[in-house]
């Protein structure tokens, strides 16, 4: 019995359920000029994903990889959603950090 893809799936589903959390954390923490990181960390995943002979193990890795890249996209988003009052906007973060980038 091959189990790759029901791993494949699993794995995706609990990257993109765990990155939901890290995109709101970053953002209320760190606000979006954090989004070199996430380009970055992006990259190296899909370029280890290259490299990596298991079909499945490089399946998740790309997921990992591809939701890094997803996630700048989120950040930005997700600025915007506090703005709205739909997420709560940290106290300690001055306005005009936000808007550095």
């Amino acid at each position: 019995m091959h189990i790759g893809g029901l791993l494949v799936g699993i794995f995706t589903f609990l990257i993109i359920g765990a990155f939901h959390g890290v995109v709101v954390k970053t953002e209320y923490y760190f606000s979006k000029r954090v989004w070199p990181v996430f380009l970055i960390l992006g990259i190296f995943f899909l370029v280890l994903s290259l490299r990596i002979a298991n079909t499945a193990a490089g399946s998740i890795v790309a997921v990992l990889g591809v939701t890094f890249l997803w996630s700048i996209k989120e950040l930005f988003e997700q600025e915007e959603r506090v703005k709205k009052g739909w997420f709560p906007a940290n106290p300690k973060r001055k306005q005009k950090d936000t808007d550095a980038f």
